[in-house]
């Protein structure tokens, strides 16, 4: 007599993944007193491509009201972008 085994569904995280990653994310930018303002536009520049302009007014922003908005987009996307700032060692922060 074959006894039947029950067999658990595969479980895929994919849909799961997909729903956070399309949620509206932002990544905010600290101020900090080891980095120069130059440091700070340059990696901007490079972390969400804008122009130099743009990145010297948010490194501003920061400068004088302690932490900004750099970036906005899915959650994927600001994972990237705060890992490029991460790289000289800005502090970053996503909000959700």
């Amino acid at each position: 007599m074959d006894i039947p085994t029950k067999q658990s569904p595969e479980i895929s995280n994919i849909e799961e993944e997909e729903i956070i990653t399309g949620l509206g994310s932002r990544v905010i930018l600290f101020n900090d007193d080891l980095h120069s303002f130059e440091e700070v536009i340059s990696q901007i520049v490079k972390a969400i491509k804008c122009s130099f302009e743009e990145a010297r007014d948010k490194t501003f922003e920061i400068h004088t009201k302690g932490k900004a908005v750099v970036y906005s987009g899915n959650l994927s996307e600001c994972l990237h972008v705060s890992g490029v700032l991460e790289e000289i060692l800005l502090h970053t922060q996503i909000e959700t």
